[in-house]
């Protein structure tokens, strides 16, 4: 077949996140031409004519869908989608609509919570319910809660600054609209499960989907006054703290096991429930009786091979061509 592999445009000052696609590009080349197929890369930005025509020039019969943003800007995550849907071109991982399902952190929490899936209570800066009946009797806008991002991902907004202490709904409020100034981007506030950090990669196929050894997030060496959260630096900046005294880990003990199962159940079960393909991340907490509560739904994650997907599929014993002619095979209609 003939692929082309879309990804964010990545300009001269573009941050280390959006940097990274363009490893994802060169692995993903590389496994599609071991499987037989012929590529094409095509960058995408703001100007969509400009996109459209490139796809129309090239008339691929799939693309690879390794676009996170349009223009810088998560919360237009669907507009190329939507692109390839106008020309009839199949596309793999996440469809338009679950992408805009999962992408909205707060639209992805409701959903959650329809489905009887625990996600930590929250606060915007209008809507004073924080689910207190969900996470135990907390009085709204009180106790330790983390500021994020609603749309975007790869731990863009988040630092050690972003888990507060909150006295009251308007103080905590008043914090979102303090924050939101300072990163850009539309804040909401969910409350901090203090415990430890797992996730689990999904991978889809033929006979349905593969639900891949979890892991777990170490904070090793933490001080108590720095708050054990994956932030941007533990992402993205090597050299810092947070990155070197975070590895990734695939021991649990047998202790871990009743919590396990229930993780690995949410998240197959979140993979149903948001109409999910290709492949997946599910991102969890585990607080100190044991129980799980899903942070975010991460469709189409990072295939870099140093990531936490890459890293999944390699304890498992998939080879990553393998996994990516698994991906391509789901996209084809």
């Amino acid at each position: 077949m003939r692929i082309a592999v879309l990804h964010d445009e990545v300009g001269d000052a573009a941050t280390l996140d959006v940097q990274d696609v363009l490893h994802q590009v060169r692995v993903v080349e590389a496994a599609l031409a071991a499987l037989g197929h012929e590529s094409v890369v095509l960058p995408c930005g703001m100007d969509l004519e400009v996109v459209r025509r490139a796809l129309v020039s090239e008339r691929p019969d799939l693309v690879f869908n390794l676009v996170e943003s349009t223009g810088g800007y998560g919360a237009m995550i669907q507009v190329i989608p939507s692109l390839l849907e106008a020309l009839s071109i199949p596309y793999t991982g996440a469809s338009m609509e679950a992408l805009g399902l999962t992408s909205n952190k707060i639209t992805a929490k409701r959903r959650l919570l329809g489905a009887g899936l625990r996600t930590a209570p929250w606060v915007t800066e209008t809507n004073g319910f924080a689910h207190g009946e969900v996470a135990g009797a907390h009085e709204v806008g009180g106790g330790r809660w983390i500021l994020k991002p609603v749309w975007e991902h790869a731990s863009v907004g988040l630092d050690a600054s972003a888990v507060v202490e909150g006295r009251s709904l308007a103080h905590l409020q008043e914090m979102l609209r303090e924050r939101a100034l300072v990163v850009g981007h539309r804040i909401f506030a969910e409350r901090f499960i203090d415990g430890r950090e797992v996730n689990v990669g999904l991978l889809g196929g033929p006979d349905g989907v593969s639900v891949l050894p979890p892991a777990e997030i170490c904070f090793e060496d933490f001080p108590d006054d720095r708050p054990r959260i994956v932030d941007y630096r533990a992402k993205w900046v090597e050299d810092s703290f947070e990155y070197t005294h975070t590895p990734r880990s695939f021991a649990f003990s047998g202790d871990d096991e009743s919590w396990l199962a229930e993780v690995r159940w949410m998240a197959e079960k979140a993979w149903v429930e948001f109409g999910l393909s290709g492949y997946a991340r599910v991102d969890f907490r585990i607080d100190d009786r044991r129980q799980p509560w899903i942070l975010e739904i991460n469709t189409n994650p990072c295939l870099s091979p140093d990531a936490g997907f890459a890293a999944a599929l390699a304890r498992a014993g998939i080879d990553f061509g393998s996994a990516v002619g698994r991906i391509v095979r789901c996209a084809i209609p």
